[in-house]
């Protein structure tokens, strides 16, 4: 079960919309970032994993490819 929806604070133009693309995907993925600004922008496609806040997740990422990903230090 996944938590999803947009929120509304004060009138209509003030919201945070929190649902997100979820799949199970039985193939491999390739998460990649642009093949032209990466390497000069020294920043990539990132992926950001997130908790309820309590510390309790835990992710497994399988069969992926990561190419032009992250950041420059």
């Amino acid at each position: 079960m996944h938590f999803g929806e947009i929120q509304y604070f004060g009138d209509d133009n003030d919201f945070i919309d929190t649902r997100a693309e979820v799949g199970l995907l039985s193939r491999n993925v390739v998460f990649k970032g642009d093949d032209e600004t990466s390497a000069i922008n020294e920043y990539g496609a990132t992926i950001f994993i997130h908790s309820s806040g309590d510390d309790s997740l835990t992710a497994r990422l399988g069969y992926i490819e990561c190419t032009l990903v992250g950041q420059a230090a």
